[in-house]
């Protein structure tokens, strides 16, 4: 049996900022995914323009990454998000909040000089935990719709 994702927040530290865990353990037979930084940018080239519209954007490229791995945004157990502004932190801020429950992935929020394209206001890339029982059932039910469908 595997057990849970431990989140870990001790009280000889100051308590989080912001809705982020300090640490969250990954205990045995669990597998990772790392997700590479996803920019806000759709299949046809369109780049939202607000920081709040980037990062749902983002947030939805990082779901269907996990998606393809099995996983989905719930499994995420580390966020590191990239800004340009710190004007762009509070709609960054609202979408995370709304997308994440308590105990929230422990996270790192960065502000940076800028992106590849100007355009870009918001990076984020994470790293996602599941249980290799998880894996096998939606594996095998990935196969049975192949064999049905």
């Amino acid at each position: 049996m595997t057990g849970e994702m431990k989140h870990h927040t001790p009280p000889s530290i100051r308590a989080p900022f912001a809705r982020y865990s300090h640490a969250v353990e990954v205990p045995p037979g669990h597998r990772l995914v790392f997700c590479s930084g996803q920019l806000s940018i759709t299949v046809d080239d369109h780049i939202p323009e607000s920081a709040e519209a980037q990062t749902e954007l983002c947030f939805d490229n990082i779901a269907a990454v996990l998606n393809s791995a099995g996983l989905e945004l719930a499994n995420i157990v580390r966020i590191n998000a990239y800004v340009t502004d710190r004007a762009h932190l509070p709609g960054y801020m609202k979408v995370r909040d709304r997308l994440f429950a308590d105990p929230a992935p422990a996270s790192t929020l960065m502000i940076v000089s800028g992106f590849a394209r100007e355009a870009f206001k918001v990076e984020i890339e994470v790293i996602a935990a599941a249980p290799e029982q998880d894996w096998g059932m939606k594996e095998n039910e990935d196969d049975t719709e192949n064999l049905v469908g």
